[in-house]
Parts: structure tokens; C-alpha cells; sequence
């Protein structure tokens, strides 16, 4: 397995991670609606461009025999040290083989190198991903729950973790 910088070339990659992850990851949390509201909204050529090119988003694709089989984007935060893991999702054909746990580790040393400190996500509070982060040293440090716009709300946990 491969790490790489992900760039604009690789966004329909991204999309593609995106599209084929989220219905195994959400569909018994969130209602049809709601995640192709969310997969519009976040995942649309135009607002993952602008992530890149003009907000300080950095994306990571893991790949395998060259083939992208999950992807990270993570970005600094206004408050210094602390960045923020906005998206890690791995094929669900390939989960637990190791792509999350690599390109967690990437994040966190790109973060690091970066001179962050603290890594934060937000988790949906129904998400079993949950476990996956706290084995990885994150601690739930509050409840949020996130109005997005058409009605919907995002209902999670914040996690942090220290950078050593």
C-alpha cells in the first residue's frame, strides 16, 4: 500500500471513495436524503477544488497496484497547533486491512512536520468508526450537534488526540 499527496487531478477518485463509502457507512444513521445532501455538498467538484487551491486542505489518497482504495483530507484550524481530520474513508471491501490505520498515520505526520500539536475530528455519534479512533488514542472531548443547512444536522462526537 501507497500514501500519496492527492492533488485535482485525483478528485474524482476522491468522489468515486466517497460515493461507494458512505451508503455502507451511513445508511443505517442517516435518512437517503440527508446523505445525498451531504455527498452534493461536500464532495462537489467546485467545493473540493476550493478546499485545495484556496483553503489549506491537503488530501491523501492510500493506494494499492495503483488503484485508490481510501482517502484523508485534514486541515490547520485558526487555533495555532491544532488541526483538524475532516474525512478518512476506506473502501468497505478493504476496511480493516490497514488503509484507515496508514493514512491516519500519514495525517499525523504530515501534521506533525507541519508543526501541529493536536489532531481533532468530528464522528457521527452512531458511527462505529468511533472505536476505531479511540484504539488510536483520540478521547471524545464534547457533543456537537451541527445544523447544515436544509434541515440537517450532523450529531457527534469531537475527538482529539496530543501529537507526540
Amino acid at each position: 500500500m501507497t500514501i500519496i499527496d492527492a492533488s485535482l487531478e485525483n478528485i474524482p477518485q476522491i468522489q468515486r471513495i466517497a460515493y461507494a463509502t458512505w451508503p455502507a457507512t451511513y445508511g443505517e444513521i442517516l435518512s437517503e436524503p440527508q446523505m445525498h445532501y451531504m455527498l452534493a455538498t461536500m464532495y462537489n467538484t467546485d467545493v473540493l477544488k476550493r478546499q485545495m487551491e484556496a483553503e489549506g486542505h491537503h488530501f491523501a489518497l492510500a493506494e494499492i497496484e495503483g488503484k485508490a482504495v481510501g482517502f484523508a483530507g485534514y486541515s490547520p484550524t485558526p487555533e495555532p497547533g491544532l488541526y483538524k481530520l475532516d474525512k478518512l474513508y476506506v473502501l468497505p471491501n478493504i476496511q480493516k486491512e490497514g488503509a484507515g490505520k496508514s493514512l491516519l498515520q500519514y495525517v499525523t505526520e504530515q501534521v506533525k512536520t507541519a508543526g501541529g500539536s493536536r489532531l481533532q475530528l468530528n464522528v457521527n455519534r452512531f458511527n462505529n468508526a468511533k472505536q476505531f479512533y479511540e484504539k488510536k488514542g483520540f478521547q471524545v472531548i464534547r457533543e456537537e450537534d451541527n445544523d447544515i443547512g436544509n434541515g440537517f444536522f450532523m450529531n457527534d462526537y469531537v475527538m482529539e488526540i496530543a501529537l507526540q
